[in-house]
């Protein structure tokens, strides 16, 4: 890989064929082949430009694709809307990573004005619809008005389809390959909006069963991850960072370390102490001999399994904390109801697990000036990850080769680990620097989704109907704990969501679906035992608080039908329901049964009824929607980190469990609603439907309350000895 920065210049120059510049402003520059370099060099000069896609004279087309890849499909979706737009042949498309410059690839950000290539909160597909459409159908633009000047007949006469140009009343055709060496770029394009592209009834691409691009190169073993890559005279690094986050070391055997095989030096970090090698195996052997004597942190005697009386203490008292949403007057409806039930619902801290372990590669120039990265990372605000604020350096000097991920589910959202690897490799350059966070590593010095109790008090009325919603949480993080909390589907005239704070020095950071999976269990688990002590079917009574949510009802029927939620199900089983929202709306029932003597929970089956607007790519949503209802399993019935006296207890798999193959439903079966509107996220919906659909089918079968996640076998046998 050549050490120099992949600028604009460079990217088109080093590019084969003939690449069609489609500039931010939604200008274009002068059609150039990428042979002459004088003509390209005058283009860039002339005008503001990059390339979305390249087509070669062969009619193979090559799109650039702007988010990051970690198996949720985004190399196949992204690209799918172009060549929608493009009228391509998706035959003849192959997809690479665009540059990470956000300027030009970038999707409009939360804030008006800004533009983000940040791969999270489900938001890809969301953000990047209309950006990847106008690509796609200026480039087509620029195709017409190629033909129409080289046969010189009007451009409304044209036509395109598959790759094709067709003009009707003269019956000529081109490829676009062919076209690709006559290519002529108008001096300005149509600035597209959706209603001057495609309806869904015009597709041709979006919403079919396409292959997903990624998927041969992974199945083959030549797909490249970050943890992949060798470079020249690369050296490797690791961190021993300890498990009592906020730790400060103090290393007591400097001498020993650095006179051991390979070490080529040692670097301080505040907390951390940084081992730089020839050979990760000599890396690896000398952090086992490092002496560090490590201070006390803010976590020091922290104990999270002791930690919910606390929790319980905060929740009684009088003050309100910070209010997220409110509607209405709970108190009064508090005051005014026939009965009121309240309930706490906690949840342990969760790690995030991905299968790939953090790595990054960083090498700074000689000069200090400029650096390269090479990372599976789900980028972030600055799309440099960091680097050039660390080396003092401006951004275009830095240039970030994204890899795929071997899993993200928020934790590669963090530059935690290319900031540290920067570090390490300002220290040594100009050698590149490979730094490898061990499993270890990465559990006992982890970012996790948040510890919280939420308590649930819901008033009804002498005619059984919910007034009243207060919700409070507790814990620390904000958004980490208080997302999900508020439900804008569920028909309740008084609302409020208030977060308590209680901080403890641990790490926390997004995990798949946020806030979303302990509130969204607490919610859901509420509703049924309102219903059970109503005597009111479950599905009968979200039908009625969802009168006004046409849409979310519409998945509830859906997956009532698919579940046969009106019949018996088989002697020693049990239904659960639950709903949830994170960008698309889905219902998801589950048939589970319990064996009293482990204590283990099988679940045998999963329905899913979901409403993402426009379906992109409907294997891809089907995939997405079985890893969430999986990775939900995984969390509410395996996965739990505990915290003694400040440390971390676990350390690996061995000891943090997760979901295994005997424990996956016999089936997961998906109804996709179909919709005209705008898509929205699929990543994060059903993955918080699992733990109120499990708990619910739970007191179904045993009129018992699972309150607690994990639902480890330990608490289930603690619940069914409960007289």
């Amino acid at each position: 890989m050549a050490s120099q920065k992949i600028n604009r210049r460079s990217f088109l120059g080093q590019s084969s064929g003939v690449a069609l510049l489609i500039g931010s402003s939604g200008l274009l520059a002068t059609a150039v082949s990428c042979a002459d370099p004088k003509k390209l060099n005058h283009a860039l000069v002339s005008h503001e430009v990059t390339a979305w896609v390249k087509l070669a004279e062969d009619g193979q087309i090559t799109i650039y694709n702007p988010a990051a890849e970690m198996g949720q499909g985004s190399m196949t979706a992204l690209p799918l809307l172009f060549a929608e737009e493009m009228d391509a042949d998706w035959s003849k498309v192959k997809v690479e990573f665009s540059p990470q410059e956000s300027e030009i690839y970038g999707s409009p950000g939360w804030r008006p004005g800004t533009k983000l290539m940040f791969t999270v909160g489900s938001r890809t597909t969301k953000s990047y619809y209309e950006v990847m459409r106008r690509a796609g159908a200026q480039a087509r633009y620029v195709l017409l008005t190629s033909a129409a000047k080289m046969w010189e007949v009007p451009i409304d006469q044209l036509d395109t389809e598959h790759s094709m140009i067709t003009h009707s009343p003269s019956g000529r055709s081109i490829s676009y390959g062919e076209l690709a060496s006559h290519l002529h770029m108008p001096t300005s394009l149509p600035e597209y909006t959706l209603e001057d592209m495609k309806t869904p009834d015009q597709f041709n691409l979006i919403g079919t069963e396409v292959a997903r691009t990624d998927i041969p190169a992974k199945v083959n073993g030549s797909a490249q991850f970050a943890l992949d890559i060798r470079l020249p005279d690369m050296l490797y690094a690791v961190l021993e960072r300890g498990n009592l986050h906020g730790a400060t070391p103090t290393l007591q055997n400097s001498a020993e370390i650095e006179n051991m095989s390979g070490v080529r030096k040692i670097v301080l970090f505040d907390y951390a102490i940084g081992i730089v090698a020839d050979s990760l195996e000599e890396a690896l052997a000398a952090k086992k001999h490092l002496d560090i004597q490590w201070s006390s942190a803010e976590a020091s005697g922290f104990n999270s399994q002791e930690v919910y009386d606390v929790y319980e203490d905060v929740a009684n008292q009088g003050k309100t904390g910070t209010i997220k949403s409110q509607k209405g007057d709970v108190d009064l409806a508090r005051r005014q109801a026939a009965k009121v039930y309240q309930a706490d619902f906690k949840n342990d801290y969760v790690y995030h697990a991905q299968m790939e372990p953090l790595n990054a590669i960083v090498q700074v120039a000689e000069d200090g000036q400029h650096a390269e990265v090479w990372v599976g990372s789900q980028q972030g605000a600055d799309t440099k990850l960091g680097i050039p604020n660390l080396l003092g350096i401006p951004s275009e000097n830095v240039s970030v080769h994204l890899q795929y991920l071997g899993g993200g589910f928020g934790r590669r959202s963090m530059s935690d680990f290319v900031i540290e690897c920067g570090t390490l490799a300002k220290e040594m350059a100009p050698h590149p620097v490979k730094l490898l966070w061990t499993r270890e590593d990465d559990l006992g010095y982890g970012t996790f989704r948040p510890l919280s109790l939420q308590r649930l008090r819901v008033s009804v009325d002498g005619l059984g109907r919910l007034t009243g919603l207060d919700h409070c949480v507790v814990g620390d993080g904000g958004n980490l704990v208080a997302s999900g909390a508020s439900n804008n589907h569920y028909d309740i005239p008084n609302l409020r969501v208030a977060w308590r704070e209680q901080k403890h020095g641990i790490r926390l950071k997004h995990w798949r679906a946020v806030g979303h999976g302990p509130n969204k269990f607490a919610i859901e688990c509420m509703l049924d035992e309102v219903a059970l002590d109503q005597g009111v079917d479950p599905v009968a009574l979200r039908r009625r608080l969802m009168t006004k949510s046409p849409r979310a009802l519409a998945t509830l029927e859906k997956a009532a039908q698919m579940s046969g939620w009106d019949s018996p199900p088989a002697e020693g089983r049990a239904r659960g329901v639950a709903f949830a929202e994170h960008g698309s709306m889905g219902t998801g029932v589950c048939e589970i049964s319990i064996d009293a003597i482990s204590g283990k929970i099988k679940v045998h089956r999963f329905w899913v009824a979901l409403d993402a607007g426009v379906i992109v790519h409907p294997d891809n949503v089907r995939a997405q929607i079985e890893g969430g209802i999986i990775m939900g399993m995984s969390s509410v019935l395996k996965e739990q980190v505990t915290v003694l006296d400040g440390y971390v207890q676990q350390s690996n798999f061995h000891d943090y469990q997760l979901l295994r193959m005997e424990d996956v439903p016999d089936a997961i079966e998906i109804a996709l609603i179909e919709s005209t509107e705008h898509p929205e996220g699929v990543g994060e919906t059903t993955t918080p439907i699992v733990g109120g659909a499990i708990a619910n089918a739970f007191l179904r079968l045993t009129g018992k309350r699972l309150r607690h996640l994990p639902f480890s076998p330990e608490r289930v046998k603690q619940v069914l000895a409960v007289a």
